[in-house]
């Protein structure tokens, strides 16, 4: 085995996620005495302090009905031969932000025919699993075989710690090689130190110590070791054999400590006793890395070669132990090419053969250990982590690419597709006395957050088109919302600055003195359109004021985006107040302003306002694609077809808007996650103004075809509006939806909802005016 061996192929795909935060691990746990235990607690700990930022958890499951006394990061557990306990593991975990899932599998450790029950686990799990399979058996019975082929179809990736295990779950097992990830058992990052430094602490100074560890059973080979000690004592006479953990706890539960002591009665009759010192405890990392850097050489003399993975092995491997072994599979791997010495299965004589030489030759000894202990700085846990973050990572990219492959829908816009129902539950459940709640957990309002005038001007936006029609003109609810989003940013407008604020805390208290100059323009496209769509005199004198005041300060602002919601905003204005004059110079500016941007970055590969594509990129060229200039009108049609094309799935064809987590930066690549629903209705406004502007069916089309990203026709073919509540959800993460159904997506939902269906209308209206006119032409 070379030192590379445990590096997997390189991976890093566009738009591929980092190594996840929100880990769940699921086996055995400290302190129950176990290597399976003591492996999820290492890898839990590791994850926690390699991966910056991270928040795993531990679900354990028990082989006792009264458990055990956990460390607080064990958030569940279940028995482990209670089937239904598994099934409430996995609701448990689907509750949570669970992004993976890695379980460590071992038969033993689960209930059921063969450990069986895990899979009820597995089955009604959300997220993707990412399984470490412990045990791997060359002949296998039927229920074995059954159940990790069952768990590996169940996982996005599985993982082993060897070559020989790959091979078995290729070639045996029948798993694809490309779902495997070669990871290997971690272990404690320590220096390279002379066993001499430690045996004073062990009463062991001068003398040459030999050191077997791990849970005591009979299938350890312990007997051959005794018997090979009179041996090596006659050539050393200050040989000792420290043979340290506790008994096996179902050992004990059976026979209790009859198995030591048959050990030590044997070290007494082979005239070792003085020889072979017994350690019955189950050691902390701390202590067991001092008893292993004691050692001269550790043994493992096992009786079988069926073992595919050593912890034991692996930590005094690693910690630069010279090594005497018997072949069993993982040895054999690990100290091949000289890295340490294999002895045949139960040869005592063997066994005091490579002791006594490397006793002998301290040289060859030493460098033994240290050509183990440099291989060994590639099974840290830091090492190991990292590889298990790019497994956790890959598999949830691999999902959600597995979503994309299985999109439920055709690519083309079917001419049946039907827009979905208005459902206006969520809009009131966030709203109140006040204005919009910003923020929710789940659907639930998080009043926290407080509120913004970013939210309360969508929301005062869409009150005013709803209003407006048949459906909606005479709904007391939503009139008083009108009043209610217009009071707020009634308050939100600083005078004395003639901007709005936009953070507001929930106990009504402002954050700030002045906003955003983004929230300021969005601000002014609201009172537009209540300028513009308001038959309530009140609403109207009460936006001219506010109008004549804010507008003026938009020009000196820096913000493209400022300008862009401002001419939205005049926009809805003069289709009452066409002629006024200052309106219009203002108007003019910022349409200049939005020029020049598009003059200073545009090239013919990126025909653009600016040098990156951030969030709401579409208003940009829907101000201008309103402009009663052609030439203006041309530029903004010119990059609404870019940035569609852009935002464009190449095989499927569905939208696939710019990721929030990056952004798109020229020259460099873009982000495709997380996406926000912003960006749909964004795009679905400016394609519906491109519509209106030509009169070209294309464009209405394509506002349909970004319509539906919110109903599942994304990347992970997963619906972010939820037809329970109501409420859209937050965003979709790479391989979920962000289920949080706050105000900004739900707004977006609402308001594309209802320009395509305002332009449904416009479009069915113009048909039967042409069908009418076709027949009076031709009767």
């Amino acid at each position: 085995m070379q030192s590379s061996d445990y590096t997997n192929q390189p991976w890093n795909p566009t738009g591929a996620p980092a190594a996840p935060k929100n880990v769940a691990f699921i086996g055995d746990y400290l302190p129950r005495q176990c290597g399976i235990a003591t492996f999820t607690a290492d890898l839990y700990q590791s994850y926690a302090s390699f991966i910056p930022e991270s928040r795993p958890i531990v679900v354990s499951v028990n082989d006792t009905l009264e458990g055990y006394d956990y460390p607080s990061e064990v958030r569940y557990e279940f028995y482990q031969h209670d089937q239904d306990s598994y099934r409430k593991a996995a609701e448990f975990l689907n509750s949570k932000t669970t992004e993976v899932v890695c379980l460590q599998h071992e038969y033993g450790i689960f209930g059921g025919p063969a450990g069986s029950y895990i899979l009820t686990l597995l089955r009604n799990l959300n997220m993707p699993v990412v399984t470490t399979f412990h045990t791997i058996l060359q002949s296998p019975s039927e229920e074995q075989m059954l159940v990790l082929k069952s768990i590996a179809d169940l996982s996005a990736r599985v993982v082993c710690m060897s070559e020989r295990g790959r091979d078995f779950l290729i070639n045996i097992y029948d798993i694809p090689a490309e779902k495997i990830d070669l990871i290997p058992h971690g272990i404690p990052d320590h220096p390279f130190v002379d066993p001499h430094f430690y045996k004073d602490r062990f009463g062991m100074e001068s003398k040459c110590t030999l050191l077997t560890f791990g849970l005591l059973s009979p299938n350890k080979g312990i007997e051959n070791m005794i018997q090979a000690m009179p041996r090596i004592v006659e050539r050393f006479p200050d040989a000792v054999y420290m043979v340290l953990g506790a008994t096996h706890p179902h050992l004990i539960r059976h026979e209790g400590e009859a198995y030591r002591d048959k050990l030590k009665q044997m070290a007494e009759d082979l005239g070792v006793g003085d020889h072979v010192r017994f350690y019955n405890q189950f050691v902390e990392q701390h202590d067991l890395l001092e008893y292993l850097g004691a050692a001269d050489i550790y043994v493992t003399p096992y009786l079988n070669e069926a073992q595919i993975t050593s912890g034991t092995l692996s930590y005094a491997f690693g910690g630069g132990r010279a090594v005497v072994s018997t072949p069993y599979w993982h040895a054999s791997e690990l100290l091949a090419d000289g890295r340490g010495v294999l002895v045949p299965f139960n040869d005592a004589g063997a066994l005091a053969d490579a002791i006594i030489n490397l006793l002998t030759d301290s040289p060859m000894r030493h460098s033994m250990r240290k050509r183990a202990y440099l291989l060994g700085r590639e099974m840290t846990w830091e090492r190991v982590i990292g590889l298990y973050g790019d497994s956790f990572a890959r598999a949830r990219y691999e999902r959600m690419r597995a979503f994309t492959n299985q999109l439920p829908y055709e690519t083309s816009v079917s001419g049946s597709f039907q827009l979905p129902t208005l459902k206006l539950d969520h809009l009131f459940r966030l709203s109140d006395s006040t204005g919009i709640i910003q923020h929710a957990r789940y659907h639930l309002p998080f009043y926290e957050e407080g509120y913004c005038t970013d939210d309360v001007a969508r929301a005062l936006v869409l009150t005013l088109m709803l209003t407006q029609t048949d459906a909606y003109a005479n709904d007391t609810r939503l009139h008083q919302l009108t009043d209610t989003y217009s009071a707020f940013l009634n308050h939100a407008y600083n005078a004395d600055k003639q901007q709005f604020r936009n953070f507001m805390s929930y106990d009504r208290t402002w954050l700030e003195e002045v906003g955003s100059d983004d929230s300021s323009g969005r601000a002014i496209w609201a009172v537009g359109t209540c300028l513009g769509r308001s038959t309530n005199p009140n609403l109207t004198i009460w936006a001219m004021r506010i109008m004549e005041s804010a507008l003026p300060t938009i020009p000196a602002m820096t913000s493209p985006r400022a300008w862009a919601f401002t001419l939205l905003g005049i926009h809805e204005y003069q289709k009452r107040f066409r002629n006024d004059r200052l309106a219009k110079t203002i108007q003019q500016q910022l349409l200049d302003k939005l020029n020049r941007c598009f003059a200073a970055t545009a090239t013919d590969e990126w025909p653009w306002f600016e040098n990156s594509l951030s969030y709401d990129n579409a208003k940009l060229a829907h101000a201008l694609i309103l402009a009663d200039e052609p030439a203006l009108s041309d530029i903004g049609l010119k990059a609404l077809r870019w940035l569609v094309k852009v935002q464009t799935a190449p095989k499927t064809g569905h939208f696939q808007p710019i990721g929030s987590n990056g952004f798109y930066v020229k020259g460099e690549t873009r982000a495709y996650f997380d996406q926000q629903p912003l960006e749909s209705h964004s795009m679905v406004s400016a394609c519906l103004a491109a519509y209106r502007k030509t009169g070209d069916e294309m464009w209405y089309n394509r506002a349909v075809r970004i319509f539906r990203w919110f109903t599942g026709h994304n990347d992970l073919g997963l619906p972010l509006y939820d037809t329970r509540t109501g409420g859209c959800c937050d965003g979709l993460h790479t391989d979920r939806v962000n289920l949080n159904q706050g105000a900004e997506s739900t707004l977006s939902y609402l308001l594309a909802l209802t320009e395509l269906q305002a332009a449904g209308r416009e479009r069915a209206g113009a048909r039967q005016l042409d069908n009418s006119l076709t027949a009076l032409l031709n009767p």
